[in-house]
């Protein structure tokens, strides 16, 4: 993906980047979760997550020093937000980020985070006040080989199995003020505007798992016979694919319509999350029936669809739960 300069999408060209645009990035999203969704969350973990973060709120400093090797595969990234407690609940975080001369000491947890047995740099928000909830984080850019910091990965998953989830552990972990992404207190607000952006890419890994089931349980349907006919034939299947061909396409333009408006510098929020909400269910419901159409041979592995189906699930839930989607339409629509 490097050398096809994917990973430098959307980061400039003077720290190795190919630009690019925020569409651009939704096709790839959904291209490479059409062939494998586990491989899709590396790559939106470590580009649109690690990546971005430090290209809109790092120094020149930081973008030069980690985006070079970021952008051309060398170095992986890694975002450490959600906790055991804290996960839809951001402002629940409890990893705390000590002021020691010119050091934090970080000390805590995370866990489900993508990529971070392989990072070379984690982006990892703590908390210095845990009195002031939201308003007392920070963002860290937190090198992969520091001492204090542990990583175990996690097992046992439903989908996206190719791509590594784990537990980081930081205990009295050391992390220069000089790798502080913006100003203190103000890692909320920061961690927010990368989310918002990243949601677009998720709502694009979506429906390329949806496309994949839509495209074999076509091929499928037309190859299965039963009765003396292709299952294709026959209405009940029809309907099926009709409506799984239909909403594929609406989520798609969701996801267009949401990145486009975050190209044009416009408000994009409600957009983003309507386009995630609504993709993540048709990536469910679409492998629902495409493992439907298959049958008894679609519910074993290895079959694409059975894979497909594990997969689609988690679309639901990281990066901001379906519910939360819902609060933030909501909160969106009501305010206007």
């Amino acid at each position: 993906m490097a050398e096809l300069g994917l990973s430098g999408l959307g980061i400039d060209e003077a720290y190795g980047g190919s630009g690019g645009t925020a569409r651009q990035g939704a096709i790839v999203a959904e291209e490479l979760a059409r062939g494998c969704t586990g491989t899709s969350t590396i790559y939106v973990a470590h580009q649109s997550l690690a990546a971005q973060f430090i290209n809109m709120h790092g120094t020149e400093e930081h973008k030069q020093r980690y985006l070079p090797g970021m952008t051309a595969g060398q170095t992986i990234g890694a975002f450490a937000l959600t906790e055991p407690g804290a996960g839809s609940d951001a402002a629940g975080i409890r990893t705390t980020a000590k002021r020691d001369g010119d050091d934090y000491v970080l000390n805590g947890s995370k866990v489900f985070i993508t990529n971070a047995t392989e990072a070379g740099v984690l982006i990892v928000l703590a908390s210095l006040d845990r009195n002031l909830g939201s308003r007392g984080f920070v963002a860290l850019i937190v090198d992969g080989e520091t001492p204090g910091m542990t990583i175990n990965a996690m097992h046992g998953k439903m989908g996206i199995r190719a791509s590594s989830t784990c537990e980081v552990f930081f205990d009295d972990c050391r992390v220069p003020v000089t790798n502080r992404m913006g100003e203190e207190y103000e890692g909320f607000r920061s961690t927010m505007e990368v989310l918002n952006a990243s949601r677009v890419g998720i709502a694009a890994q979506a429906v390329g798992v949806a496309q994949a089931a839509y495209e074999e349980a076509v091929k499928y349907a037309k190859q299965r016979e039963a009765f003396g006919k292709t299952i294709s034939e026959m209405q009940g299947i029809q309907w099926m694919i009709a409506d799984m061909a239909t909403e594929v396409e609406a989520a798609r333009l969701l996801v267009m319509q949401a990145a486009t408006l975050l190209d044009a510098g416009k408000p994009f929020v409600k957009e983003a999350s309507m386009a995630k909400l609504f993709a993540s269910r048709v990536a469910v419901e679409t492998a629902d029936r495409a493992l439907q159409i298959h049958g008894g041979v679609g519910y074993f592995s290895p079959s694409t669809v059975e894979r497909l189906y594990r997969d689609a699930k988690i679309t639901e839930i990281y990066e901001g739960t379906s519910e939360i989607q819902r609060m933030i339409i909501s909160r969106n629509v009501l305010s206007e």
